[in-house]
């Protein structure tokens, strides 16, 4: 490979356009295939030819991929080398079926209006993710949308002035982790055309106080206070609330009312007993997504049999919608399946991660029992919120099962006689998710010995508080 470095610069008097001249940086690139592995090359140095690194499982978080008919990621539910088509329109980018995904996923969209190769005002390059003054931690995608009218040689996205990852070709976008604290971070995403010259952007992430930091080790609680007539309250002070663990008191280190990050993923029953159901379903689901605020992450899954995202992390509303018409039913339902693969999503970041399960039936072909699921869910700080109809609310033991776990986390059971009435019971989980408070604290029984531990949550004055009843002190890995 070799490299060459050409700068010229730009002298623009106060009164007249007296001359231009154009700045060309960075080194010329051979064909390095796409996409190159991760590296912590400072901008300065070389941008390309890095081999890549092989396995990100993305959003599926499994290995074992199938193949849907137009390319949609498939991970089975358990990471087992299972393959399997499905009839899925197109959405993106298959994985092959070798126990390994790749590091950049599916489905990006181009934006910006047509523009010259340094244009300002209508933009041919636009960072969509993680957008301005957003808070980030954990498994973050780095994503760009490239007009039409520019032809890229290499896309290398910059992380704090190192180099994180170079694409040749779409869809441009990686997955970065951004670590376990949620920290103020410079994007820098620079565009190399195959003639033109160079465009780039720059973003910032925003940071928590040093007052607010929670450490990895701390225990998470999210806070829903009602009052007597079931109607959120929101704007309480941190005073007021007061934590127990194993009936001691614990000091609160960490608070947020507002503004609190949340990631979140909704997963829907694609199996053949929906095939009546899903215009209506479709409908209900595009008006929740639409309403989330964009400054929260939202990943879509269907399942089925397995389990299949849709989209990814995404902050853009336009995107989530567009995800959903991506939705067709067949095969059973592997419900437990999908709420594991749901909280290995979410992963260990700071903030709100709340898990959103529609269904419509019993568990049918999960590779995991009830108890596995549990297990999960006590070691996680995931909220976990279901929407049943049809058996889910015939049946007794199916409502208990479900009820049994959403309470633990914190969360609840919606019931619905049929689909038409999705809409109020997605209403009111919106209302919930938007008036929420976030505590951290870090236990005085500091041993992990995989025990159950019970906690209490007290607000001055709010007797109708909901919070996760416990947690497994599980060793950290």
């Amino acid at each position: 490979m070799t490299s060459r470095r050409i700068t010229t610069f730009l002298v623009a008097p106060l009164f007249a356009c007296l001359g231009t001249a154009l700045l060309l940086a960075g080194p010329q690139q051979d064909g390095a295939p796409r996409p190159s592995a991760p590296t912590t090359t400072g901008e300065s140095g070389s941008n390309g030819g890095a081999a890549s690194s092989g396995a990100n499982a993305g959003a599926t978080g499994s290995g074992a991929a199938g193949v849907t008919a137009a390319g949609a990621t498939v991970s089975g539910a358990t990471g087992s080398n299972a393959t399997g088509t499905t009839p899925f329109p197109a959405a993106g980018t298959a994985s092959a079926a070798s126990g390994a995904a790749p590091s950049v996923a599916a489905t990006a969209a181009t934006a910006g209006a047509a523009a010259g190769p340094l244009a300002s005002a209508a933009t041919p390059v636009v960072i969509n993710s993680p957008t301005t003054d957003a808070y980030v931690s954990g498994a973050t995608m780095l994503r760009a949308s490239i007009d039409a009218t520019v032809t890229p040689k290499s896309v290398a996205f910059f992380v704090d002035g190192k180099q994180f990852c170079n694409l040749t070709e779409a869809p441009f976008e990686c997955e970065w982790d951004a670590g376990s604290t949620i920290s103020a971070h410079l994007i820098r995403l620079v565009v190399t055309p195959a003639d033109g010259d160079r465009i780039v952007k720059t973003m910032r992430t925003k940071g928590l106080g040093y007052a607010d930091r929670v450490n990895v080790e701390a225990i998470q609680v999210t806070v829903t206070v009602t009052d007597s007539n079931g109607r959120f309250i929101g704007g309480i002070g941190r005073p007021a609330f007061k934590v127990y663990e194993d009936g001691k008191q614990e000091p609160i280190t960490y608070f947020a009312s507002q503004d609190v990050p949340l990631e979140l993923i909704v997963a829907v029953d694609i199996s053949g007993s929906m095939t009546a159901s899903m215009p209506k379903l479709k409908k209900a689901v595009k008006e929740f997504l639409g309403a989330v605020p964009a400054k929260d992450q939202v990943t879509l899954l269907g399942f089925n049999d397995s389990v299949f995202a849709l989209t990814r992390k995404t902050t853009d509303p336009a995107e989530r919608v567009k995800s959903v018409d991506r939705l067709a039913p067949w095969g059973a339902t592997a419900l437990y399946d999908v709420i594991m693969r749901g909280v290995d999503m979410l992963g260990r970041q700071i903030g709100r991660k709340a898990l959103v399960v529609f269904s419509d039936g019993e568990d049918q072909g999960s590779h995991v029992a009830l108890e596995d699921v549990e297990r999960k869910l006590q070691a996680s700080d995931v909220t976990l919120y279901m929407i049943a109809q049809g058996r889910g609310i015939s049946q007794d033991y199916l409502k208990k099962t479900m009820q049994r776990l959403t309470a633990t986390t914190g969360g609840r059971t919606f019931t619905t006689d049929n689909v038409d009435q999705l809409q109020g019971a997605f209403t009111d989980l919106l209302d919930e998710l938007s008036n929420q408070y976030l505590l951290g604290y870090q236990p005085s029984n500091a041993v992990r010995d995989d025990t159950w531990r019970e906690i209490r949550v007290e607000v001055d004055g709010y007797p109708n508080v909901r919070a996760r009843q416990g947690y497994r002190a599980a060793p950290i890995k």
